[in-house]
């Protein structure tokens, strides 16, 4: 479960250092449901992705790309494959008989991570040629992504959220546990402009 704020950042961040951890945890949950993923932390997703057309380029949907360790990768795993095409992505009716002939179509092939280039702040993705010299366009990713260090932003949405929470008429009273579904009710107000502006650069942009 994610928890974007420790007791010892509270005051840090403008909240009352006796709060009950459950207005955190509550405000984090909010966060991951606006942003569409499971967690800001560093999270492991699975990705089937169809090939820019004209290129050998793909884009992930969760950010930024973090690897699990240090001196490894954020993909875990890849694979490609040359699937049907959509109509009018075969610009010469030769090159969809080469790749029918070679049996091509259809079948996954195991791509090594370190031959893809990525960009792990847009989470952009090339892809290397096949065997043929011919472009894949459709893959299948597992990586990781997420943050090893949360940035401030994060951790003054969080506190922003808790704020407004107590804020709210409903809400603004001490209790040993939060009403979960109460402050989903009220998440339009929680989640003010000025938290979604600070969330937007990883709001999922394609799952979800």
């Amino acid at each position: 479960m994610s928890c974007y704020l420790q007791p010892t950042e509270y005051q840090t961040y403008g909240l009352a250092a006796d709060i009950t951890d459950d207005w955190i945890t509550t405000a984090s949950s909010l966060m991951d449901s606006h942003c569409r993923r499971t967690s800001l932390n560093p999270t492991q997703y699975s990705e089937r992705l169809r090939i820019v057309e004209g290129s050998q380029t793909a884009r992930l949907s969760h950010l930024p790309l973090v690897p699990i360790a240090p001196a490894t990768l954020p993909l875990i795993s890849t694979q490609a494959r040359y699937g049907k095409p959509r109509r009018g992505q075969i610009p010469f009716p030769l090159q969809e008989d080469v790749l029918w002939a070679f049996s091509l179509p259809g079948a996954w092939t195991t791509v090594d991570p370190a031959t893809v280039d990525f960009v792990s702040d847009t989470g952009e993705l090339i892809f290397p040629l096949n065997i043929l010299g011919l472009p894949y366009n459709e893959v299948d990713v597992t990586y990781t992504a997420g943050f090893a260090t949360l940035p401030s932003a994060i951790k003054v949405a969080c506190a922003q959220i808790v704020r407004n929470a107590q804020a709210t008429p409903g809400l603004n009273v001490k209790s040993s546990k939060i009403d979960t579904l109460q402050l989903q009710y009220f998440s339009g107000s929680l989640l003010d402009a000025t938290v979604t502006a600070m969330l937007k650069p990883w709001v999922s942009v394609r799952m979800g």
